[in-house]
């Protein structure tokens, strides 16, 4: 790496952090407002990210701050710097991007400290941000290199048409796709992501994510896509996609993902349409022929939201050591007990401490944030170590990676 930050630029960038406690959420506002004037930039992000909820500019808040906080020991950052990078593949995010995103922060430094944001600190921040930009465009590179190098490997965009069209519940369907080309399709790593370019909804192109839910085979990918109410690319893709409709798709991204071997037991547990990265892990240990035990554990509201409940249980079936429980919080009057799920309610810490092999399973995790929330901290305070607690989760990663 050839950039290294000096001892001053370090010391000016912690003192900025009670200034960063107070304003930063402000300033990574300012800033998206100021980088999105520009339509190319503002098409790379994920707009839903940037509604009501303002989710993204937390996050972005939130990182902000831990690189300010942790600036000299990055080590502590690791794991967030590979999501990040892990995303901005997923985008399409190129090193020409970073200098408009150097701008747009800068100004906006300026913009909400005012007269506190000396030219000192703007030139700290400026290169604390170079440096960073580095390890994460250094890291970027590789992803694409080795993607692209694998056997159905690809860069940029890839046209894909929907070959298959599948309704899985009331507010879930699944969409199988194949490469235009008919090319092979790179195997991916059970647990990751499709970022999609959808062009079709809305007055902008739009960018999304959605977990892989089959297992890898070289040649399609599945997702399975839950209609969110007020979604305008879900409900697209539910209303409007058809066999046939053609789609922009990067390679599959993502830092969550099976473990290539496991000499443990492996629990995976999910809640709502969190299930689909699960199906493609637990797809691929039936297909492999793992040999430790396996427990899938799903929350769903009753059988109307109950998706590939068929699927599950076929592959149950015929795998090895696999047990399914499926808990419905709140079962319907054809909601059979023992026929169409397992328990009522919700799941619970102790039951995992009861039901599941606490003290040796790799657990992986992935649902609304209050499911995570709940369950990394249950999993962390019982004394489930860190390095066996795996989690994905929708949208940015600001509570989760705060706590």
């Amino acid at each position: 790496m050839s950039r290294t930050l000096s001892e001053q630029t370090v010391a000016i960038v912690k003192a900025t952090v009670p200034a960063l406690e107070a304003h930063g959420l402000n300033i990574t506002r300012v800033m998206y407002a100021r980088l999105f004037q520009d339509p190319a930039i503002r098409d790379l992000f994920n707009q839903s990210h940037h509604g009501e909820t303002g989710s993204q500019p937390k996050a972005l808040a939130a990182a902000v701050l831990a690189y300010a906080k942790n600036i000299d020991n990055l080590d502590v950052l690791r794991d967030a710097v590979e999501r990040i990078a892990q995303k901005h593949v997923g985008l399409q995010i190129l090193p020409e991007h970073y200098p408009s995103v150097a701008n747009a922060l800068l100004a906006a430094i300026k913009e909400v400290l005012g007269g506190a944001a000396t030219d000192e600190i703007l030139n700290a921040w400026g290169e604390a941000y170079w440096f960073l930009a580095d390890i994460l465009i250094g890291r970027e590179a590789q992803l694409y290199d080795t993607l692209a190098d694998q056997p159905g490997g690809w860069r940029g965009w890839r046209d894909f048409a929907v070959v298959e069209k599948c309704k899985e519940s009331e507010i879930i369907t699944s969409f199988v796709l194949r490469p235009v080309d008919d090319g092979a399709v790179v195997r991916h790593r059970p647990g990751q992501y499709l970022t999609l370019w959808l062009d079709g909804p809305g007055e902008h192109s739009l960018k999304r994510n959605y977990s892989i839910s089959s297992a890898p085979n070289g040649e399609t990918y599945r997702i399975s896509v839950k209609r969110e109410p007020r979604g305008i690319a879900s409900n697209w893709l539910h209303d409007e996609v058809e066999t046939g409709t053609t789609l922009k798709v990067s390679v599959p991204a993502g830092e969550f993902f099976l473990a290539d071997t496991s000499e443990r037991p492996i629990v995976l547990l999910s809640g709502g349409v969190g299930l689909t990265p699960m199906i493609s892990m637990l797809e691929s240990l039936v297909r492999e022929g793992a040999s430790v035990p396996i427990h899938y554990i799903h929350g769903t509201l009753n059988g109307s939201t109950h998706a590939m409940r068929d699927q599950v249980r076929q592959l149950a079936k015929h795998g090895g050591d696999v047990r399914i429980t499926t808990f419905y919080q709140k079962p319907r009057s054809e909601d059979v007990l023992g026929r169409d799920y397992d328990e009522q309610g919700l799941i619970s810490g102790d039951w995992l401490h009861s039901q599941t092999p606490f003290a040796a399973a790799n657990y992986y995790l992935c649902g609304p944030k209050p499911f995570l929330r709940a369950f990394v901290e249950d999993l962390t305070v019982a004394g489930v170590s860190r390095d066996r607690i795996h989690f994905e989760f929708f949208g940015p990663a600001d509570e989760l990676i705060a706590a």
